[in-house]
């Protein structure tokens, strides 16, 4: 179970996106409010077709730093692409992905874990799939390339620490309930990206001894990260539907509002402290 603990997870599965296009202002508050454009892009490795969201403010001028946001192990759904749209409104461009293809979702715990193992254990494949995200964002007219982060939820937390401990090209990640247990761990190859774990101190899907190794790797390199864990806080603690949906497949998952927001703002100052 290397791979698959931590990466259960509860924004609703297989969920329409909202508001897929269009803007959020009026020319009355042009200048003071973010117009915030959201649209469905496709992008392709040899293999795979993608479904992606793009979202960032049309009202700001000139470039300005990306964010890759990583599902949850249900796939591409609403929950990321509502992240995209909140990076957007902080004046960054993100670019929601597609690790799965073909914008598949899972309705059901067990197809989730399917999915997401299939990633995880092919992670070569993976990271393909990644850089080709990676590489469409930073094509975006409105994208410093030099500037390139990444945001994951779950299984999208473990994508983006992964990735980062690959040696990909990313300033910073920042993983939500996070599996710490990782296919590709610590010290593979040099790591580039300042690291932010935020993780709920009583999530039964990380465990503590997880969680010291992986410590104790990005300590042996000497990494820039922090790990936080939030007292009180269980799995899935920045998702609104964790309550509903650890009732309804019987997960011990649930919603906390303030670790939820906690966890945002040390992500801001994450991003803060690499980008300005």
């Amino acid at each position: 179970m290397i791979l698959l603990a931590g990466v259960a997870c509860t924004s609703k599965p297989a969920e329409n996106a909202q508001e897929e296009a269009g803007t959020e202002t009026s020319a009355d508050t042009a200048e003071a409010t973010p117009a915030i454009t959201g649209r469905e892009i496709t992008y392709k490795t040899d293999s795979t077709t993608m479904q992606g969201y793009l979202a960032y403010d049309e009202s700001k001028e000139g470039t300005r730093p990306g964010i890759l946001v990583v599902h949850e192990w249900w796939g591409h759904n609403d929950y990321a692409r509502r992240r995209a749209k909140m990076l957007a409104e902080l004046g960054y461009v993100a670019l929601a992905v597609d690790m799965y293809g073909e914008g598949k979702t899972a309705s059901h715990p067990d197809d989730a874990g399917k999915f997401a193992m299939s990633v995880m254990s092919n992670i070569d494949e993976g990271k393909t799939r990644f850089v080709q995200a990676m590489k469409e964002l930073k094509m975006h007219p409105a994208v410093d390339s030099m500037k390139i982060g990444a945001i994951g939820y779950c299984f999208g937390g473990s994508v983006v620490l992964s990735m980062a401990n690959m040696g990909l090209d990313l300033d910073a990640v920042a993983a939500f309930h996070s599996g710490v247990e990782l296919p590709v761990m610590p010290g593979a190859s040099p790591l580039r990206a300042k690291v932010l774990v935020c993780n709920g101190a009583q999530d039964s899907f990380v465990s503590a001894e997880s969680v010291e190794a992986y410590k104790a790797a990005m300590d042996n390199i000497e990494a820039d990260y922090e790990y936080i864990a939030y007292e009180g806080a269980v799995h899935s603690f920045t998702s609104p539907d964790a309550d509903s949906l650890g009732k309804q497949f019987n997960l011990p998952f649930a919603y906390n509002a303030e670790a939820d927001r906690q966890s945002w703002e040390e992500m801001k100052s994450l991003f803060s402290s690499v980008f300005e």
